[in-house]
C-alpha cells in the first residue's frame, strides 16, 4: 500500500465521521455557501499563472513550515500577485485544517483551490461552505463515473474542478466534461522523485481548451518559462515558498523577477 493508499483509507474514516456530526444541510448554512465564486481558471489565464500554496508538511517532507500564519502568508501571496492559493486541508498527514481554509477566505478576493483528498461529495459540500472557490480531483484515487459525479456537483455549486493526473492512463480513463483545469503532478507517487519531464510528456495529450496546471518541483523562473512552451499557463509552487521563514516574501521576490 503506498502513501496515498494510505491517505484514502484515513480519509473515509475522517468524512464518515465528520458526515454523522456535521449533516449537509448544516454546511449548506454557511453564510459563504450563497457567496459568488471567484474563477481560478480565468484568474490564471489572465494573469502571472502562480498558484501559491499554503502547507504546513507533507509525507515526503515531513515538516516544511509550523511557523507561519496562514492569515499572514495569504495577505502576502495576494500582496505578490498570485493569480490563485492553494490551500492543503488534510490534517493527519499535511497539517492543515478546514480552519485553514475559511481564515484565507477572510482575508482575501482572489481564488482559493481546496486541495484536499475528495472521495465523497460531501467534501464539496464542505469547500462550498468553508469559502472555497475550486476545488482539486485526483484522478488516482478515484474512478471515472465518480469524476463525473463529483465534477458535476462542484459545477451546480459554482465551484471549479481541477483534475490532477500522474500519467497517460489517469488521463485517458477521465471524463473532461465538466472539468476546468487539469494539473499534472510531477510527484511520482511511489518513489517521490519529481521530474518536470512528467509535465512536458503529458502536455500533448490534454485537449487545447483545458486550463492546464504543472505542479510540484517548480522552483525557478527557467523552470516555468520552459513550461510555458509546453502549453502550461499555471504553475502551483508551494513548498519553494513555504520552506523558507517567510513564505511571503518569497513568493513577493520570485514574482518581482517573473
Amino acid at each position: 500500500m503506498n502513501i496515498l493508499d494510505k491517505i484514502v483509507v484515513d480519509k473515509r474514516i475522517e468524512v464518515t465521521a465528520k458526515k454523522s456530526i456535521l449533516p449537509r444541510n448544516f454546511l449548506m448554512s454557511s453564510p459563504l455557501f450563497i457567496r459568488k465564486t471567484f474563477s481560478l481558471s480565468e484568474s490564471v489565464k489572465n494573469g502571472n499563472g502562480i498558484i501559491a500554496e499554503f502547507k504546513r508538511r507533507s509525507p515526503s517532507k515531513q515538516v516544511i513550515n509550523q511557523k507561519s500564519s496562514v492569515i499572514d502568508v495569504v495577505k502576502a501571496y495576494e500582496e505578490a500577485g498570485v493569480s490563485g492559493i492553494s490551500v492543503l486541508g488534510d490534517t493527519k498527514y499535511f497539517g492543515g485544517s478546514l480552519d485553514d481554509l475559511i481564515q484565507a477566505r477572510s482575508v482575501t478576493n482572489i481564488p482559493i483551490l481546496r486541495k484536499e483528498f475528495i472521495i465523497d461529495v460531501y467534501q464539496i459540500f464542505e469547500a462550498k461552505a468553508f469559502g472555497a472557490d475550486a476545488i482539486l480531483l485526483i484522478a488516482a484515487i478515484l474512478t471515472n463515473n465518480e469524476i463525473i459525479a463529483f465534477s458535476k456537483q462542484a459545477k451546480e455549486l459554482g465551484l471549479e474542478v481541477l483534475l490532477e493526473i500522474h500519467n497517460e492512463e489517469e488521463l485517458k480513463k477521465s471524463s473532461l466534461k465538466y472539468i476546468d483545469l487539469i494539473g499534472v503532478n510531477n510527484r511520482n507517487l511511489k518513489t517521490f522523485e519529481v521530474s518536470l519531464e512528467t509535465s512536458k510528456d503529458l502536455s500533448v495529450l490534454i485537449p487545447v481548451d483545458k486550463v492546464i496546471i504543472s505542479e510540484s518541483g517548480i522552483s525557478s523562473i527557467r523552470a516555468i518559462n520552459e513550461l510555458k512552451e509546453f502549453g502550461f499557463s499555471g504553475f502551483l509552487i508551494g513548498e519553494n515558498f513555504m520552506k523558507t521563514g517567510n513564505p511571503g516574501k518569497a513568493a513577493i521576490d520570485f514574482l518581482n523577477i517573473l
